[in-house]
């Protein structure tokens, strides 16, 4: 079996990682903090120095990580990727950033003989740890091919979605579908109480109409049971960047525009430190004069 490089260890990448070393890939990990990596370390993972000693001492390299930056860093650095001078030549990067950054990093690491697959991972912490992502990946086809056993160790839904940076549009597409679903959804949750009609009545009635969704069916337990998870949400991050692109595209998205907006109200009041069902739950609590809780 390949050596895999990982890089990026933190409450997604620790568990998909994992999941890897469980399914018997010899793993080589990096993080900027290396506390994120003890439990790998712990599993037989090995700790490298820098983003350049994983690629020298593995055979293919992965990637989860929190921004455009890091991902930048991580390529292109002075301990990047781009300063390898042996071992891996192929890199599949799951991170949240936007497709411009992908295709950037692609365009100079192919110079020096690498090859970029670009990638997301729809899902959570906890989804991660479970092995049971959804995972979408582009660019070069016969690595996706090729990498199949990979993939299966992290996930239970593998896509091919085309050229390379598509991956991360899929994401983006989907963090901006659910931050409109969340939002009107409690917000019509919201008009329905107070017109009387309390929130396990209207989960009752969803899940036995054509709306029913596994998505419905999650947001509507959260709001019923009231507890809402402490993380900070990727969602408003991924929808930005989706209505950055639409804003060069020139392509109008009123809705998600809102909704992104609705998310910036809650980091201006202090309701964003949920998942995107509790920001959602405690922002129409605010706006209709409740106590968030």
């Amino acid at each position: 079996m390949k050596t895999l490089g990982f890089i990026g260890t933190g409450g997604m990448g620790v568990g998909m990682a994992s999941n890897l070393i469980k399914a018997g890939y010899s793993l080589v990990v990096n993080d900027l903090n290396r506390e994120q990596a003890k439990s790998l370390e712990s599993q037989s993972a090995v700790f490298a120095q820098s983003p350049k000693a994983v690629a020298e001492t593995c055979d293919l390299v992965l990637s989860m990580l929190p921004h455009n930056d890091a991902v930048k860093a991580v390529a292109l650095g002075e301990n990047g990727l781009l300063n390898a001078s042996s071992g891996a030549k192929e890199w599949i990067d799951f991170s949240s950033i936007d497709k411009a950054t992908i295709v950037e990093v692609n365009t100079q690491l192919s110079d020096r003989g690498w090859t970029v697959v670009d990638a997301s991972a729809g899902g959570v912490e906890e989804v991660a740890a479970a092995g049971e992502l959804a995972l979408w990946l582009s660019g070069p086809q016969e690595l996706f091919q090729e990498n199949q056993p990979v993939f299966e160790a992290m996930g239970k839904s593998i896509l091919y979605v085309g050229e390379l940076g598509n991956a991360k549009m899929v994401k983006n597409a989907m963090a901006m579908f659910a931050a409109v679903q969340h939002m009107s959804l409690l917000e019509i949750c919201s008009w329905l109480k107070k017109g009387g009609l309390d929130e396990r009545t209207f989960q009752t009635v969803v899940t036995n109409s054509q709306q029913d969704s596994v998505a419905t069916r999650r947001i509507m337990e959260t709001v019923v049971s009231g507890k809402f998870k402490p993380r900070k949400s990727w969602m408003p991050k991924d929808v930005g960047f989706g209505l950055d692109m639409a804003r060069e595209m020139e392509v109008p998205m009123p809705f998600v525009g809102l909704a992104y907006q609705m998310f910036a109200i809650a980091q201006a009041t202090g309701q964003d430190g949920y998942e995107a069902t509790g920001i959602a739950c405690n922002l129409y609590d605010l706006i209709n004069g409740k106590k968030s809780k």
